[in-house]
């Protein structure tokens, strides 16, 4: 191997993370972040290495019909053009049966050419039987026993995969979201093989297991965290393994939030609400919290590129250098913007005939089709809207977003955008881009005027679409909620919905009403005359949002908090040799 593994500190697992935009190992924001991760971590020279799964057939492509209903197809992508195979193989245990576990690699470099590894687990292998060796296909596909086994594969294979390969010095195991925390009792089972024990896992090996682990939370919505009966448990696992389980505080179904929150010495929301939110849901633990950010070079659009190097020369290498985004002239900032804005009204009017103007006011909202977003939320009124635009200015929304294949009320709010562009033909152009994935975000979060965030509070953990925005210079306009409680200056960074303390007394369904409302006066009386009547201003306030909120709400601020906080290794030799 030409890796030095025994310069690895930091071991990162997460089910998905979005190496590259042509690479479907991905879903969402989760992916999303985790590829931003270790960005940083390869920019700031820190000594990571990552396990994740090949997901050979992607999460699934989109495609839209008329009607705005989704259909979901697989994704064919060339491996070999951008992994390669590693010779290493290692077993894990399923069901009392061998399944075998290779793995591909892919070299994430950083600014200063450090590199951090990933390594892809693959169970398509002859040896395996037939619906093993699907295991490693589908990204959040089938059901709760393959959705289990494929957690099996992540935490017990990649840690064993780990261990073949040498990776032997490892200080803290990262668990991205519980879907990894198997990991846990593959430490436990390496401590328990070195020392005889006749009844009971002896407490000081469970703390040994926690000194080394750390666990990111990624969301309060409890489909988010993997649940499985005792019965799938004990079959899936057998009953030694389970044994361990009861001895690490599992009494009845396996929970891999709690396992991850029993193994771990730190603890962490993604977002300064989210950790008080967290600590409300699982009091016995300290959470705390690292806000998310994003990879400023990945997301800033060319023109921005262009614009960050004639400017701020360190960006790249330094990305808290945004901050001095502060005296970068106006009519510099406009143009960068003007062009991005170009890309993204080309690219909708190609793919829907929307007709989109570059000169319109242009509303940007993509996001997992999930109904606690709310995405609809700007059709609540569509009276008022129309009037809106029809007094302040002409109007345009672009939409994107994948719902969950088994999750029929996000695809049915789909369909309704679709209804909705419909009943405002002529009035409003509305645009809903299908297959929503990194290219496309990129062109969006870069390209649009303002960005536009709904979620029904508290259920965002962080978000980071809209930090995305703001390296672009777009400002928000957002429920306070998730980041934005943090990154929201009135008037400066953006605009809220609503206020941060929930004063609605509406009836039931009231809060959509109240966030409604608002969000049409902030339309109507703060944002549409910025942007149509106060230009300079307006151009002030993109020009803070790159400067306060890009320049804190990237991952390198991140990892530098990880690294302070969680993984505790500053201070240390962190490169050896």
């Amino acid at each position: 191997m030409t890796d030095r593994s025994d310069d690895a500190l930091v071991a990162y697992f997460s089910m998905e993370i979005g190496l590259d935009p042509n690479m479907p190992t991905y879903a969402g924001g989760l992916g999303v972040l985790a590829g931003d991760t270790i960005r940083s971590a390869a920019d700031l020279e820190i000594p990571m290495v990552a396990v994740t799964l090949l997901h050979r057939r992607g999460y699934f492509y989109q495609r839209l019909d008329e009607q705005g209903w989704q259909h979901e197809e697989p994704v064919a992508w060339p491996i070999t053009d951008f992994c390669k195979p590693i010779p290493q193989r290692v077993t894990v245990d399923i069901e009392s049966r061998t399944v075998h576990v290779a793995a591909w690699q892919f070299r994430v470099r950083g600014e200063s050419g450090h590199e951090v590894p990933v390594y892809l687990l693959d169970t398509d292998l002859p040896e395996n039987q037939p619906w093993d060796r699907t295991l490693t296909d589908q990204l959040y596909g089938g059901d709760e026993y393959y959705r289990l086994c494929q957690e099996v594969v992540l935490g017990i294979g990649g840690y064993r995969l780990l261990r073949e390969l040498g990776y032997n010095h490892v200080r803290r195991f990262h668990m991205n979201e519980g879907h990894a925390a198997l990991l846990v009792l593959a430490l436990l089972e390496e401590k328990l093989a070195s020392r005889s024990y006749e009844q009971g896992v002896p407490a000081d090996l469970i703390d040994a297991v926690r000194e080394q682990c750390v666990f990111t939370t990624h969301t309060p919505v409890p489909a988010g965290h993997d649940q499985f009966a005792p019965d799938l448990a004990h079959r899936v696992l057998g009953d030694r393994r389970c044994s361990w389980l009861k001895d690490c505080g599992h009494d009845q179904s396996l929970n891999l939030t709690q396992l991850a929150l029993r193994g771990s010495r730190f603890v962490n929301g993604v977002a300064m609400k989210h950790g008080e939110v967290s600590q409300s849901l699982f009091p016995g633990y300290p959470i705390h919290s690292i806000t998310n950010g994003v990879h400023a070079v990945t997301w800033a659009a060319p023109a921005f590129h262009a614009l960050y190097d004639r400017y701020l020369p360190d960006w790249r290498r330094d990305q808290l250098s945004l901050r001095y985004a502060i005296s970068i002239p106006s009519d510099a900032i406009w143009n960068a913007h003007q062009e991005a804005k170009r890309m993204i009204v080309e690219q909708v009017n190609r793919d829907t005939n929307a007709g989109f103007d570059r000169d319109v006011l242009t509303l940007g909202f993509a996001r997992r089709a999930a109904t606690y977003k709310r995405g609809a939320l700007i059709f609540h009124d569509i009276e008022r809207l129309a009037k809106i635009a029809e007094q302040q200015g002409p109007l345009q929304i672009v939409f994107g977003g994948k719902a969950h294949p088994r999750d029929q009320e996000g695809k049915h709010l789909i369909h309704r955008i679709h209804e909705f562009r419909e009943a405002l033909r002529g009035r409003i152009r509305i645009a809903y881009l299908p297959n929503y994935d990194m290219t496309l975000a990129k062109l969006l979060c870069a390209g649009v005027d303002v960005w536009l965030n709904t979620p029904l509070p508290p259920m965002e953990a962080s978000g980071t679409s809209g930090m995305k925005a703001a390296v672009n210079g777009v400002p928000s306009l957002s429920v306070l909620d998730g980041w934005w409680i943090e990154g929201h200056v009135e008037d400066v960074t953006g605009w809220s919905i609503g206020d941060r303390v929930d004063t609605c007394t509406e009836p039931s369904g009231g809060r959509d009403v109240c966030h409604a409302a608002a969000l049409y006066d902030k339309l109507e009386q703060k944002v549409m005359p910025c942007f149509y009547k106060d230009r300079e201003r307006f151009i002030h306030i993109m020009r803070q949002a790159i400067a306060l909120n890009g320049g804190f709400f990237n991952t390198q601020r991140m990892m530098a908090q990880y690294l302070h906080n969680a993984y505790r290794l500053v201070g240390e030799a962190i490169r050896r040799g």
